[in-house]
C-alpha cells in the first residue's frame, strides 16, 4: 500500500522516529527517554488489553523516520531544533502475572532514568503503569504537581480488591507525600467514579477541569491552575481525546478533547513550569480503526517530544 513513509524513507519502527536505541538506562545521556510497558497490574477481568500499545505508536512514528530535520508546523520547526535530544529505551518485559515485578521494573527504570536528569516518557500499556512510576519521584527532594488529562478521574480505592490497579492511579497519588497538587482534565461522561470518589479526591483539594468546560472555554483556566515554575508530572490517558480521532480505547466517550487542545494545554504547562515527566496511556491496538488513533498517538507525541526539547 502506498504511503508518505515508503514515499520519503521512512524507517522501520523499532525505535521511535528513528531515534537513537538506550540499551543502558544507568549511562543515559540525553534530555528525554522514551520507554515502553505493555501493563502494569492488570484487573483479572481485562488482563494486559492494551499489549502491544508501545509496539504500535512507534510504527506509526516510522513514515516519519527519515524525516526529524523537516519542518513541524505544530512546533514551528523541527521535532528536535538542535540536536537530538532523546532516545529511545524500548519495552520493558512486563509479565500479566507477575503485577509486583512490573511495578518494581517501571519503578526502577524511572529511578535510573532521573538519576540521570533526564525526563522519563512511558507509553502503554493500562492506566495503572503511572503508579509505580510517580513512586520514583519520591526520593528527589522535590514536591511535584500531577497534571492528569483523562476522561476518568481514577479515584477508586480498589476494584475488586486492588488497590493498584488503572482506576486508582490518582487516589494512590495523592497518598504520596511528594504530590503537592493534582489538576485533572476532560472529565466527561459515565465512568467507575462514584459520588464519593469526587467529593474525596475535592476534599483533597484536587483541581477539576471537566472536558466541556474545555469544550466551551478552552484550556486557559487548566494552565492558570499549574504555578509559575512548578515541577510538573504529565499524565495522558488517550481516552482524553474525543473518539473521533481517538478510537483505540477501551471506553469511547463523546465530547472528548481535540489534538490541539491537548497540545495547547501541555505547550502552555512547559512554557510556566517544568515537565518532569510524561505517560501516556490507555491505548488499546485491538480498537483502533485503519491506524488511525496509532497515527494521532505518534504525532502528539512527537510534539511533546519537541516541547520537552524546546523547555528550559
Amino acid at each position: 500500500m502506498a504511503s508518505l513513509g515508503a514515499m520519503f524513507g521512512g524507517g522501520d519502527g523499532e525505535t521511535f522516529l528513528g531515534l537513537p536505541r538506550c540499551r543502558d538506562l544507568s549511562r543515559v545521556q540525553a534530555g528525554a527517554v522514551l520507554i515502553g510497558a505493555d501493563g502494569c497490574t492488570p484487573y483479572p477481568s481485562v488482563g494486559f488489553y492494551c499489549a502491544g500499545g508501545p509496539r504500535a505508536i512507534r510504527a506509526a512514528g516510522a513514515a516519519y523516520a527519515a524525516n526529524l530535520g523537516h519542518m513541524n508546523f505544530d512546533l514551528g520547526g523541527p521535532v528536535f531544533p538542535g540536536r537530538v535530544t532523546a532516545v529511545d529505551a524500548g519495552d520493558l518485559p512486563q509479565d500479566e502475572a507477575d503485577p509486583v515485578g512490573n511495578r518494581a521494573r517501571i519503578f526502577g527504570a524511572v529511578s535510573l532514568i532521573l538519576d540521570r536528569g533526564a525526563v522519563p516518557v512511558l507509553i502503554g500499556g493500562d492506566d495503572s503503569l503511572p503508579i509505580p512510576m510517580l513512586e520514583a519521584y519520591g526520593a528527589r527532594g522535590k514536591t511535584f504537581t500531577i497534571l492528569q488529562i483523562d476522561a476518568h478521574i481514577d479515584w477508586r480505592d480498589e476494584v475488586g480488591g486492588e488497590r493498584l490497579g488503572l482506576s486508582s492511579t490518582m487516589r494512590r497519588a495523592s497518598e504520596m507525600g511528594h504530590i503537592e497538587r493534582i489538576v485533572q482534565v476532560g472529565s466527561r461522561g459515565t465512568g467507575s467514579a462514584r459520588v464519593s470518589d469526587v467529593q474525596d479526591a475535592l476534599d483533597w483539594g484536587v483541581s477539576f477541569v471537566p472536558a466541556g468546560e474545555v469544550a466551551r472555554s478552552g484550556v486557559g483556566r487548566a494552565v492558570d491552575l499549574i504555578p509559575a515554575g512548578a515541577e510538573v508530572i504529565i499524565c495522558l490517558d488517550v481516552d482524553a481525546l474525543d473518539p473521533s480521532v481517538m478510537p483505540a480505547v477501551i471506553g469511547r466517550t463523546a465530547g472528548g478533547l481535540s489534538y490541539w487542545q491537548v497540545l495547547e494545554l501541555i505547550a502552555g504547562v512547559s512554557e510556566k513550569a517544568r515537565i518532569a515527566g510524561v505517560d501516556m496511556v490507555e491505548f488499546m491496538p485491538s480498537r483502533d480503526v485503519d491506524g488511525l488513533g496509532a497515527g494521532l498517538a505518534a504525532q502528539l507525541l512527537a510534539a511533546v517530544l519537541g516541547v520537552l526539547a524546546r523547555q528550559g
